[in-house]
């Protein structure tokens, strides 16, 4: 198990592939490799039959480093480290610290690889990862990057507990699209182990991922709404979206589920559905206003729209602390 430190020096667990399936997928990519290069450098022999044999060699040799070399480069920058054998192995290449791969990490990692695993088989490579406490070959080292598996047995994973019922759909109109995956990595770790980790520290490390979360959206995060209810809510709002876009259905883009708090500036949204207790809502005013209320006039709203409102001891347990 590898950790992921963070700069309040907790730990975050990741997890680093193993040897065999690294190898699995290395071999993976190999085979769709060379069946590539052989496809191509047949096409540029055939179609350079009349030049001299400098020449030939001199396109041999750009083939070789085009494809076997700049390929893998060229996947692994665009896929953000999932190469099609990653991919069919369930592993990705991250950086130390969690995020996504860059050109200079895919850079590197395929300039080494042609040492460590093209010329010498793969020897240097497996050695290296056996050496290695987290299973790094001499490519992973020097570009500062990582193997981990992105498909690990359900009961190993971290539940992500989910956001208090009066903040689901609130900040259905964030735009997360500039968020980047280290973000929702770091997110996503710390709502796993947030009841783990010391109060103050845990304090500190959501209003910091709160903070860098609103920034990256560019709208702050509400008064009142504790961190680690605004990073659920928003954990949850990606989910919602990733569902529909995968699935269909589902409330539409933009608008929030029933019972949610509006954003600031728009019209408070109240559920239809019956409450045991409390008179049916229809179109914000509850049917059967009492006797003696002036025509025209709202009546009383017997069901509290704002969690604030409401008692603590009504409200469902989620593990956060509604806003006082």
């Amino acid at each position: 198990m590898s950790e992921l430190v963070t700069g309040e020096a907790v730990a975050l667990e990741l997890r680093p592939a193993r040897l065999p399936s690294r190898a699995l997928a290395v071999l993976l990519d190999l085979l769709v490799a060379m069946a590539a290069y052989i496809a191509v450098a047949t096409a540029v022999a055939v179609s350079t039959a009349s030049l001299d044999e400098a020449a030939q060699l001199a396109l041999s040799i750009a083939t070789f480093l085009l494809v076997l070399v700049g390929g893998p480069i060229a996947v692994e920058t665009l896929s953000h480290g999932r190469s099609l054998g990653k991919m069919a192995c369930g592993l990705r290449v991250v950086r130390d610290d969690g995020g996504p791969i860059r050109f200079r990490h895919a850079l590197v990692r395929g300039a080494i690889g042609v040492v460590e695993i093209l010329l010498t088989f793969g020897v240097v490579a497996c050695i290296a990862s056996l050496v290695s406490a987290r299973g790094r070959r001499l490519g992973d080292v020097f570009a500062g990057t990582l193997v981990v598996r992105e498909r690990v047995p359900v009961g190993q994973t971290g539940f992500v507990p989910p956001p208090p019922p009066w903040l689901v759909g609130r900040f259905s109109g964030l735009d997360l699209s500039a968020v980047p995956d280290g973000l929702w990595l770091a997110v996503r770790q710390y709502l796993t182990r947030m009841q783990q980790l010391d109060p103050q520290v845990s304090s500190a490390m959501a209003e910091r991922l709160a903070s860098e979360l609103a920034a990256r959206t560019g709208a702050p995060a509400p008064q009142g709404v504790p961190p680690a209810a605004y990073l659920a809510a928003v954990v949850n709002e990606r989910q919602a979206r990733e569902a529909r876009r995968a699935f269909g259905g589902g409330p539409a883009a933009g608008v929030p589920f029933a019972g949610a708090v509006p954003v600031a500036g728009t019209a408070p949204v109240m559920s239809s559905v019956p409450v045991p207790g409390h008179a049916p809502v229809t179109g914000g005013v509850p049917m059967g206003s009492p006797p003696g209320s002036p025509a025209g006039a709202p009546a009383p709203v017997d069901r509290p729209v704002f969690p604030q409102d409401e008692p603590l001891a009504d409200r469902p347990t989620t593990g956060f602390v509604p806003p006082v």
